[in-house]
């Protein structure tokens, strides 16, 4: 009896304890998805997204949906985050929530052991060999060869004829990112580094399907050359055993906790994954500091301009996250498995943070911005490890733009190319001061 006894109370206390369970989280609203529109089948809103300025594309689902929604770009559905509140919730204090990713269409064209593509110890370990190889110290150290770089690449220019400014700008970088990652690199190497490496660009961001002569399946065949070409240099400075201090010397003489080195297919990954990390993006950037510094004449000599161009070209528009789990913000769920991308554009364009967003205007950085408000490098541990070098080449070529050259820009010069590139590249006159 008292046996019977004990099982009726504790059957009471676990339905009582069970009912009350059931009553609190039916009284709690569910979370749901953010509003949004998921395209057409497959294909999603993808082309609406490489087809038109990026601005009009966000702006306008920002302003139907709010500062969260949902859409379905690149075979994926993806949530898109606008507030500077959320992308800081996903890239910095729930970080853990959020694992990088990007759609396998780019991890075959770049390759998988990539750096960005991973987190935790690989991820860590990757960038702090990336970075040593980029520090303020070793950028330094490169300088002259920068600056002899600059100048020659200036003085193809001058003359007076007709330069695809962008065009010419990605040249520019190349040679730079390929002195930070090989020193000096044998003329015929670099030439071919150079045409695979152009046609894997060209087909980056296409649409991803692998038929005869697409822009994709030339693109993944270029990646297969480089890889070649990379693995025949690893080969030669194996063999060559040079104490070099470049990014190569440093990922070829990584050694693990247990003595593992990195296979050549990592180092390769690694170069291409730096050399994509710095080569559109900054021949954009720079590209479009010309065009405002010669709609401006005025903003010649203002350092701040390179800090405006940042925020108003914002040539890293969003990145790619994916959920690890089912995670609720703010009353709208982020299912496990979708993509999330914070739009760091819609942050760096919005009036609440810059007064005037479309004005052209380097004064208003005389005051810092608002926290969490300008993050043109991405932020967290994620953030462009590359992003020193970057602003240390952008110096030199503009102190010796400025300084011994004028140009005009020949026709209009607005486009987006799916990312924000001056229309056909920024056709433009270059002349050399006399002095």
């Amino acid at each position: 009896m008292d046996v019977f006894l004990l099982y009726s109370i504790f059957f009471i206390i676990l339905s009582v304890t069970l009912l009350r369970n059931l009553i609190k989280r039916m009284s709690l609203p569910n979370p749901k998805l953010p509003p949004g529109s998921m395209g057409l089948p497959y294909i999603g809103e993808t082309p609406k997204l490489f087809s038109q300025n990026p601005d009009d594309f966000f702006s306008t689902r920002q302003k139907r949906y709010g500062e969260i929604f949902k859409t379905h770009i690149l075979g994926y559905k993806c949530i898109m985050l606008v507030n500077s509140e959320a992308i800081r919730y996903v890239l910095v204090t729930h970080a853990h929530l959020f694992k990088p990713t990007y759609p396998r269409s780019k991890e075959r064209s770049i390759g998988p052991w990539a750096l960005f593509f991973h987190q935790d110890g690989y991820h860590t370990r990757m960038r702090k060999l990336v970075q040593s190889s980029l520090t303020p110290s070793m950028v330094r150290n490169s300088v002259s060869c920068i600056e002899a770089t600059a100048m020659s690449t200036l003085d193809s220019w001058s003359g007076g004829r007709l330069v695809n400014t962008f065009h010419e700008m990605k040249k520019f970088v190349f040679d730079v990112a390929v002195l930070s990652i090989f020193g000096h690199l044998d003329t015929g190497y670099k030439e071919i580094l150079k045409k695979n490496y152009s046609t894997l660009d060209r087909g980056y961001n296409s649409f991803p399907i692998c038929l005869p002569g697409s822009l994709y399946a030339t693109s993944l065949r270029a990646r297969r050359r480089l890889g070649q070409t990379l693995s025949e240099i690893i080969k030669e400075r194996k063999e060559k055993s040079v104490a070099d201090k470049d990014l190569l010397a440093s990922l070829m003489n990584y050694k693990g906790e247990n003595g593992e080195h990195l296979t050549d297919d990592q180092i390769a990954d690694n170069i291409i994954g730096v050399l994509f990390a710095a080569h559109g993006t900054t021949a954009s950037l720079l590209t479009w500091i010309l065009k405002y510094m010669h709609d401006d004449p005025n903003l010649l000599g203002a350092i701040k301009v390179i800090m405006e161009s940042l925020r108003m070209a914002s040539v890293v528009s969003y990145t790619f996250r994916e959920a690890v789990e089912d995670v609720e913000y703010k009353g709208h769920l982020i299912p496990k498995g979708w993509k999330v991308l914070p739009l760091f554009r819609n942050v760096h364009h919005n009036p609440d943070f810059f007064s005037e967003p479309r004005e052209f205007n380097p004064s208003r950085f005389e005051i810092g911005p608002k926290p969490n408000t300008f993050m043109p490098f991405g932020n967290g541990v994620h953030a462009c490890p590359g992003s020193e070098l970057a602003k240390l080449e952008m110096l030199v070529l503009l102190h010796h733009l400025v300084n011994e050259y004028r140009w005009e820009i020949i026709g209009p010069n607005e486009g987006y190319e799916p990312f924000p590139i001056p229309r056909n590249g920024l056709p433009a006159k270059f002349w050399k001061l006399r002095r």
